[in-house]
């Protein structure tokens, strides 16, 4: 997919950290696109550099810095990609002015608010904001059981359970993934993660625990999209859960072909619903 009215042909990254952004910028390279960067210290790996242009570190709140970058160098269209840790919120946040202004007018600071608004503000700019997929649309993840193992008539029941819970957690804008067991609700992720939602949940269940996660209802989805990967199976492995269920079409799924196999030796389920 080629992107409309960009006669430059350039895009912008906003970049957290993981391999997301790395081959969001390796994809755009490659199709001619010259890569323009605005990555967070503490967060983005050095090796996008490799495929940008240009690149400018900021810390986590700097949103003046990150818009007069874009603008400087006549950017007309971005994507956020990557993950920034919610608890950095606590410990290592600089704001800006124009940030702090964002901040204190926000009722509460919810994942999708916060995000929406600097949306907002890059709009106001004249920077439109677009989906990290349109060059990585191969990362979406399909319908259906993807492993040799299958759910079992229990376990369909507990992912249909947890799927209703999990969206209801998700309007809320609270997280975007929980653990069941015999309809029982385990864990609800809130700001430690994905990763610490499953082993704590999985440390309650002592086995047999079903991971179930989703896109928020109304998620806009130019970014925070739900994704699952070589990591998450680790994670499952060690917390002992038996399957993972996460919306198919609506989430990212990262090292496919690693993560399959491993889920297999490791007699794990993973199905798109």
């Amino acid at each position: 997919m080629e992107l409309k009215s960009n006669s430059q042909k350039s895009i912008g990254i906003v970049s957290g950290g993981g391999q997301f952004p790395i081959l969001c910028a390796k994809a755009a390279a490659a199709r001619g696109y010259k890569v323009y960067a605005l990555c967070h210290k503490g967060e983005t790996s050095k090796e996008l550099d490799e495929y940008c242009v240009k690149s400018k570190w900021v810390h986590l709140g700097q949103l003046g810095k990150l818009i007069s970058f874009f603008k400087r160098h006549n950017i007309d269209k971005v994507f956020f990609a990557g993950t920034i840790k919610k608890t950095r919120l606590f410990v290592d946040v600089r704001p800006d002015l124009r940030a702090l202004g964002l901040w204190k007018s926000m009722k509460g600071h919810l994942d999708d608010s916060i995000l929406r608004l600097v949306a907002a503000e890059l709009e106001k700019e004249g920077i439109e904001v677009v989906s990290p997929t349109i060059f990585l649309e191969e990362l979406i993840l399909p319908k259906g059981v993807l492993t040799k193992k299958r759910p079992t008539k229990e376990q369909m029941a507990d992912i249909e359970f947890g799927y209703g819970i999990a969206k209801k957690v998700g309007d809320l804008d609270i997280g975007q993934c929980i653990v069941v067991k015999d309809k029982v609700v385990l864990a609800v992720e809130a700001i430690e993660g994905t990763d610490e939602t499953i082993k704590r949940g999985g440390q309650l269940a002592k086995g047999g625990a079903v991971v179930v996660k989703v896109c928020k209802p109304g998620q806009d989805t130019r970014f925070d999209l739900p994704s699952i990967g070589l990591k998450t199976i680790e994670t499952m492995i060690e917390a002992g859960a038996d399957v993972l269920a996460a919306e198919a079409g609506l989430s990212l799924f990262f090292d496919k072909e690693d993560s399959l196999k491993l889920a297999d030796k490791a007699g794990i389920c993973v199905i798109g619903i």
